[in-house]
């Protein structure tokens, strides 16, 4: 049989109350008598029960986490330091894929409510569910609005537009195509193209924008961007809202004969560390991933502990000069 809190008791020759007390960190325990109990769970190799210890605090120490797909660098990447982050406060991730379809988000909103979460963190594309308000739990949002109270995490989009857009121009782009997501969506990473449009206008150079959504798939990405360049050759540079797009960009610019940096010029948005690995020469402007992570995972807890929080945290980000522009 496993040894239990009666077991570390005689070992230790405390009470099995005290043992409790010193798993649970409750009352005054001196540091000779927690050593004791210590060296008594190590002697007998015993492992405290966390789901009785959630139970006694009134807290699982469970968060869920829901983004598209780890397979995005990006998401995959902020995945992983969400886990670092929560797991340097004993907090456990559930990890929840959505593939962006509202109706998979919702079975795991419910789900994780099933299984009494602490908090959500939620990294998705979809429209405003309900199900979220419904939760009445703490929930951070990175880069979406879900709801007036929840709070959101983001890099400075606004910025990160226009220091594309600026680039470009300054490389002697005149004719810079935008391709960005889901205007209908009330996100954040709205401001990459109202800073693109804005800067354009500025400089007296007329705006041309595609909308992609996050949903489709490479190949119905790819066939809309390709019909787009075959309807204004006069492209010559191109921003594109995320990396995974930019580097879809790349890839058909060789297929089309297009020389880069020559012909067009492209510019992405994320600088995650498998993207940058992958095509070295990408020029983007790079998210500060860890932090967002950080500040995701902080804000939650504060929630989670009845903190006041920031209701929208914008993070600075950085042009990563390549070759591509």
């Amino acid at each position: 049989m496993k040894p239990g809190i009666k077991d570390v008791a005689k070992v230790a020759g405390v009470s099995p109350t005290t043992v409790s007390r010193v798993l649970n960190d409750r009352g005054y325990i001196s540091e000779e008598t927690r050593k004791k109990v210590y060296r008594a769970m190590k002697t007998i190799d015993y492992t405290p029960n966390e789901i009785a210890r959630a139970l006694l605090n009134n807290r699982t120490y469970l968060v869920g986490v829901i983004v598209p797909s780890i397979s995005s660098p990006f998401h995959g990447q902020v995945v992983q330091y969400v886990e670092q982050f929560l797991a340097k406060d004993n907090y456990k991730t559930l990890l929840c894929n959505s593939k962006n379809r509202s109706d998979t988000e919702k079975e795991y909103v419910s789900m994780l409510r099933r299984n009494q979460v602490d908090g959500i963190i939620v990294g998705t594309h979809n429209e405003n569910l309900k199900e979220y308000e419904e939760a009445k739990l703490p929930i951070v949002a990175i880069d979406r609005y879900i709801a007036k109270d929840v709070a959101t995490v983001s890099c400075d989009n606004y910025i990160a537009g226009k220091i594309a857009t600026e680039r470009l121009i300054a490389k002697g782009c005149r004719h810079i195509l935008c391709i960005r997501g889901n205007s209908r969506l009330k996100m954040p990473g709205n401001d990459r193209s109202r800073a693109y449009m804005e800067t354009m206008k500025r400089y007296h150079y007329e705006p041309l924008i595609m909308e992609v959504e996050f949903i489709k798939t490479i190949e119905e990405k790819k066939k809309l961007v390709s019909e787009m360049l075959e309807k204004h050759p006069e492209i010559d540079g191109v921003f594109a809202g995320d990396d995974t797009l930019a580097v879809l960009v790349l890839n058909l610019a060789r297929e089309k004969g297009i020389q880069i940096p020559k012909d067009m010029k492209v510019i992405g948005v994320d600088g995650a560390e498998q993207t940058l690995s992958m095509v070295p020469e990408l020029t983007t402007v790079q998210q500060p991933i860890e932090a967002i992570a950080r500040v995701t995972v902080q804000t939650l807890i504060d929630q989670i502990e009845g903190k006041e929080v920031e209701s929208h945290t914008d993070l600075p980000v950085r042009l990563i000069e390549g070759t591509t522009a």
